[in-house]
Protein backbone atom coordinates (compact mmCIF):
# COMPACT_ATOMS: atom_id res chain seq x y z
CA UNK A 1 0.00 0.00 0.00
CA UNK A 2 1.51 3.56 -0.88
CA UNK A 3 1.59 5.72 2.36
CA UNK A 4 1.09 9.18 2.05
CA UNK A 5 3.54 11.77 3.68
CA UNK A 6 3.34 15.18 5.13
CA UNK A 7 5.65 17.36 7.49
CA UNK A 8 3.56 19.25 9.73
CA UNK A 9 4.87 21.88 12.63
CA UNK A 10 3.90 22.38 16.34
CA UNK A 11 1.07 24.57 16.91
CA UNK A 12 1.01 26.80 19.99
CA UNK A 13 -2.21 28.58 18.99
CA UNK A 14 -5.37 27.28 20.62
CA UNK A 15 -8.70 28.62 21.25
CA UNK A 16 -10.50 31.27 18.97
CA UNK A 17 -6.98 32.19 17.74
CA UNK A 18 -6.70 29.30 15.66
CA UNK A 19 -9.37 31.42 13.52
CA UNK A 20 -6.34 33.66 12.62
CA UNK A 21 -4.76 30.17 11.23
CA UNK A 22 -6.85 29.09 9.30
CA UNK A 23 -7.22 33.06 7.69
CA UNK A 24 -3.79 32.64 7.06
CA UNK A 25 -4.21 29.03 5.02
CA UNK A 26 -3.01 27.15 7.55
CA UNK A 27 -4.69 24.44 8.91
CA UNK A 28 -5.24 23.27 12.68
CA UNK A 29 -4.33 19.60 13.26
CA UNK A 30 -5.03 17.19 16.16
CA UNK A 31 -3.30 13.44 16.83
CA UNK A 32 -3.62 10.95 18.91
CA UNK A 33 -3.40 7.83 19.64
CA UNK A 34 -1.33 4.61 21.02
CA UNK A 35 0.88 5.44 24.68
CA UNK A 36 2.37 8.74 23.20
CA UNK A 37 1.18 12.19 23.95
CA UNK A 38 -1.23 14.14 21.48
CA UNK A 39 0.04 16.82 19.31
CA UNK A 40 -1.63 20.41 18.40
CA UNK A 41 -0.11 20.52 14.87
CA UNK A 42 -0.79 22.76 11.78
CA UNK A 43 -0.15 22.10 8.18
CA UNK A 44 -0.91 24.02 4.71
CA UNK A 45 -4.33 24.06 4.02
CA UNK A 46 -3.72 23.37 0.12
CA UNK A 47 -2.15 20.56 0.75
CA UNK A 48 -4.83 19.12 2.93
CA UNK A 49 -7.40 19.55 0.34
CA UNK A 50 -5.33 17.91 -1.66
CA UNK A 51 -4.50 14.92 0.93
CA UNK A 52 -7.89 14.48 2.27
CA UNK A 53 -9.78 13.09 -0.90
CA UNK A 54 -6.68 10.63 -1.40
CA UNK A 55 -6.20 9.04 1.63
CA UNK A 56 -9.76 9.09 2.75
CA UNK A 57 -10.19 7.08 6.00
CA UNK A 58 -8.39 4.09 5.22
CA UNK A 59 -4.96 4.90 3.33
CA UNK A 60 -1.96 5.45 6.37
CA UNK A 61 -0.58 8.79 6.08
CA UNK A 62 3.28 9.25 7.59
CA UNK A 63 3.47 12.41 9.30
CA UNK A 64 6.56 14.10 10.51
CA UNK A 65 7.19 16.54 12.90
CA UNK A 66 9.72 19.69 12.80
CA UNK A 67 11.92 19.17 15.66
CA UNK A 68 10.41 15.61 16.89
CA UNK A 69 12.15 12.89 15.85
CA UNK A 70 10.92 9.81 13.83
CA UNK A 71 7.11 9.71 12.42
CA UNK A 72 3.86 8.50 13.44
CA UNK A 73 1.67 6.15 11.45
CA UNK A 74 -1.51 7.55 11.02
CA UNK A 75 -4.96 7.50 9.78
CA UNK A 76 -7.77 9.92 9.30
CA UNK A 77 -10.00 9.46 12.45
CA UNK A 78 -12.44 13.12 11.89
CA UNK A 79 -12.58 15.77 9.35
CA UNK A 80 -14.29 18.59 10.26
CA UNK A 81 -15.88 21.32 7.69
CA UNK A 82 -17.13 24.51 7.45
CA UNK A 83 -21.33 23.73 7.16
CA UNK A 84 -22.24 26.31 4.38
CA UNK A 85 -18.92 26.48 2.64
CA UNK A 86 -17.68 23.09 3.25
CA UNK A 87 -13.75 23.97 3.72
CA UNK A 88 -11.98 22.43 5.72
CA UNK A 89 -11.82 23.83 9.67
CA UNK A 90 -10.00 20.76 11.39
CA UNK A 91 -8.74 17.64 10.80
CA UNK A 92 -7.92 14.54 13.49
CA UNK A 93 -5.33 12.01 13.23
CA UNK A 94 -5.26 8.72 15.25
CA UNK A 95 -2.05 7.37 15.31
CA UNK A 96 -1.61 3.12 14.69
CA UNK A 97 0.95 0.17 15.67
CA UNK A 98 2.26 -1.33 12.43
CA UNK A 99 2.18 -4.59 14.36
CA UNK A 100 -1.28 -5.00 15.62
CA UNK A 101 -4.85 -5.17 13.26
CA UNK A 102 -7.04 -2.34 12.64
CA UNK A 103 -10.53 -1.83 11.16
CA UNK A 104 -10.80 0.45 8.64
CA UNK A 105 -13.89 1.52 6.41
CA UNK A 106 -12.96 0.30 2.74
CA UNK A 107 -14.78 2.22 -0.44
CA UNK A 108 -16.17 -0.39 -2.61
CA UNK A 109 -15.63 0.30 -6.34
CA UNK A 110 -17.71 -1.08 -9.14
CA UNK A 111 -16.01 -2.26 -12.46
CA UNK A 112 -17.22 -3.60 -15.57
CA UNK A 113 -20.25 -3.46 -17.53
CA UNK A 114 -23.69 -5.50 -16.21
CA UNK A 115 -25.46 -7.14 -19.43
CA UNK A 116 -28.46 -6.73 -17.31
CA UNK A 117 -28.73 -2.93 -18.30
CA UNK A 118 -28.52 -3.42 -22.11
CA UNK A 119 -31.87 -4.32 -20.92
CA UNK A 120 -33.02 -1.00 -19.80
CA UNK A 121 -32.12 -2.48 -16.09
CA UNK A 122 -30.64 0.53 -14.07
CA UNK A 123 -27.97 -0.87 -11.86
CA UNK A 124 -27.48 0.33 -7.75
CA UNK A 125 -25.57 0.18 -5.09
CA UNK A 126 -26.53 -0.28 -1.92
CA UNK A 127 -23.48 -0.46 -0.08
CA UNK A 128 -20.62 2.34 -1.12
CA UNK A 129 -18.02 0.69 1.61
CA UNK A 130 -17.07 -2.28 3.82
CA UNK A 131 -15.59 -2.26 7.15
CA UNK A 132 -12.71 -4.84 7.06
CA UNK A 133 -9.96 -5.35 9.79
CA UNK A 134 -6.02 -6.09 9.05
CA UNK A 135 -2.54 -4.81 9.51
CA UNK A 136 -2.60 -0.81 8.98
CA UNK A 137 -0.06 -1.54 6.04
CA UNK A 138 -2.69 -4.29 4.63
CA UNK A 139 -5.49 -2.14 4.54
CA UNK A 140 -6.64 -2.04 0.67
CA UNK A 141 -7.12 1.28 -0.77
CA UNK A 142 -10.52 0.14 -2.32
CA UNK A 143 -12.41 -2.83 -3.37
CA UNK A 144 -12.90 -3.82 -6.49
CA UNK A 145 -16.13 -5.84 -7.22
CA UNK A 146 -16.57 -7.18 -10.99
CA UNK A 147 -20.05 -6.63 -12.00
CA UNK A 148 -19.85 -8.09 -15.66
CA UNK A 149 -21.56 -11.44 -14.31
CA UNK A 150 -24.95 -9.49 -13.88
CA UNK A 151 -26.97 -10.37 -16.68
CA UNK A 152 -30.50 -10.65 -15.45
CA UNK A 153 -32.17 -9.07 -12.78
CA UNK A 154 -32.36 -12.11 -10.80
CA UNK A 155 -28.79 -11.71 -9.59
CA UNK A 156 -27.17 -9.54 -7.11
CA UNK A 157 -23.95 -9.16 -5.46
CA UNK A 158 -23.33 -9.57 -2.08
CA UNK A 159 -20.31 -9.30 0.37
CA UNK A 160 -19.65 -12.67 0.64
CA UNK A 161 -18.99 -12.09 -2.89
CA UNK A 162 -16.33 -9.39 -2.21
CA UNK A 163 -12.40 -10.58 -2.36
CA UNK A 164 -9.99 -9.77 -0.32
CA UNK A 165 -6.43 -11.21 0.38
CA UNK A 166 -5.75 -13.56 3.06
CA UNK A 167 -5.03 -11.10 5.38
CA UNK A 168 -7.94 -8.66 5.48
CA UNK A 169 -10.69 -9.93 7.78
CA UNK A 170 -14.36 -8.50 6.23
CA UNK A 171 -16.53 -7.40 9.39
CA UNK A 172 -19.33 -6.45 7.25
CA UNK A 173 -22.02 -8.72 7.82
CA UNK A 174 -21.46 -10.71 4.37
CA UNK A 175 -24.97 -10.88 3.47
CA UNK A 176 -25.68 -7.10 2.93
CA UNK A 177 -26.13 -6.26 -0.85
CA UNK A 178 -23.66 -4.40 -2.58
CA UNK A 179 -24.95 -4.29 -6.25
CA UNK A 180 -28.17 -5.32 -8.08
CA UNK A 181 -29.41 -4.55 -11.57
CA UNK A 182 -33.32 -3.40 -11.17
CA UNK A 183 -35.80 -4.22 -14.45
CA UNK A 184 -37.26 -0.70 -15.71
CA UNK A 185 -40.25 0.21 -14.70
CA UNK A 186 -43.46 -0.34 -16.98
CA UNK A 187 -45.88 2.18 -17.29
CA UNK A 188 -50.44 0.44 -16.93
CA UNK A 189 -52.49 1.96 -19.02
CA UNK A 190 -55.26 2.42 -17.49
CA UNK A 191 -58.70 1.67 -19.08
CA UNK A 192 -60.85 5.01 -20.20
CA UNK A 193 -63.53 5.48 -17.83
CA UNK A 194 -64.90 8.31 -19.06
CA UNK A 195 -67.37 6.79 -21.28
CA UNK A 196 -68.19 3.89 -18.78
CA UNK A 197 -69.13 6.66 -16.17
CA UNK A 198 -71.34 8.59 -19.05
CA UNK A 199 -73.36 5.57 -19.25
CA UNK A 200 -74.01 5.21 -16.38
CA UNK A 201 -75.39 9.14 -15.99
CA UNK A 202 -77.47 8.95 -18.85
CA UNK A 203 -78.99 5.54 -17.65
CA UNK A 204 -79.66 7.18 -13.64
CA UNK A 205 -80.89 10.26 -15.67
CA UNK A 206 -83.23 8.03 -17.62
CA UNK A 207 -84.74 5.97 -14.67
CA UNK A 208 -85.11 9.22 -12.73
CA UNK A 209 -87.07 10.89 -15.55
CA UNK A 210 -88.91 7.35 -16.07
CA UNK A 211 -89.98 7.72 -11.79
CA UNK A 212 -90.77 11.68 -12.54
CA UNK A 213 -93.24 10.48 -15.03
CA UNK A 214 -95.22 8.08 -13.17
CA UNK A 215 -95.48 9.74 -10.35
CA UNK A 216 -97.14 12.48 -12.12
CA UNK A 217 -99.48 10.30 -14.04
CA UNK A 218 -100.32 8.71 -10.53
Amino acid sequence: MDVQSVRLAPRTVIGKKVKQLRRGGILPVHVYGTSEAPLSLQGDLLMFRRLIPQVGTNIPVSIEVEGKQGEDLCFVREVQRHPVTEELLHVDFIRVDVSQTTQAEVPVTLVGEAPATRQGGTLLQPLQSVLIEALPMNIPSSLEVDVSGMDDFEKAIYVSDVTVGANVTIITELGEMVARVIPPRVEVEEAPEVEKLEGVEEGAAGEAGSAADQSSEG
